[in-house]
């Protein structure tokens, strides 16, 4: 399994080695001493999927707040995502800063994003299909956010300022400037 950092301490993407022969390919998702070489968590405990009608559906930006906490890895297993996440670890050199990678179906990249991070995302396809691995259960009591179209981020989200769709309480989160955040830097190091 290769491991690609996306220049915010503790995110990066990982890509399964495949192997091909006449039939097709044939890869693992996940394997704990994969996960285990690469840095990533490797006890999850929850795996979801979710599915989008519309190309630029936006959401996010998500996190789970301590002591719900999670490890998060994200795979598409059918369309396009562009997927962002947003350091919101107090402390952090990196604080209010993202990084944005591509996934689609059939590239078999997932994006692990460690607790301390805000996630979303925008459908760059209709009919995408996303999954999610876990390594605590959604606790509704825990969620909390980060505006995804705060100025302040300088997001250019691949929607412009016009998504197709956003969920209604993605549009509730707080701007980065009134983030009580309850990350700190040094209880995220890898």
């Amino acid at each position: 399994m290769q491991k690609s950092p996306l220049g915010l301490e503790g995110l990066f993407v990982l890509e399964p080695d495949v192997s091909s022969d006449a039939h097709g390919r044939y890869s693992y998702y996940y394997s704990e001493q994969d996960f285990a070489r690469a840095g990533a968590a490797a006890h999850y405990v929850q795996e979801h999927a979710s599915c989008y009608a519309l190309r630029h559906t936006v959401r996010g930006l998500h996190f789970q707040q301590p002591p719900r906490a999670q490890h998060k890895v994200v795979r598409v297993a059918r369309g396009r995502i562009w997927d962002v996440c947003v350091d919101v670890r107090r402390g952090s050199p990196t604080y209010g800063r993202h990084a944005c990678v591509e996934l689609a179906g059939g590239d078999w990249r997932q994006l692990h994003v460690p607790p301390g991070f805000a996630h979303g995302f925008c459908t760059l396809e209709p009919d995408t299909e996303i999954t999610f691995r876990l390594t605590d259960y959604n606790n509704r009591d825990h969620a909390g956010g980060l505006l995804w179209n705060d100025p302040a981020l300088g997001i250019a989200w691949p929607c412009g300022d016009q998504p197709a769709w956003v969920f209604p309480a993605d549009r509730q989160w707080p701007a980065l400037e009134a983030l009580h955040s309850p990350f700190h830097h040094q209880e995220t190091d890898p």
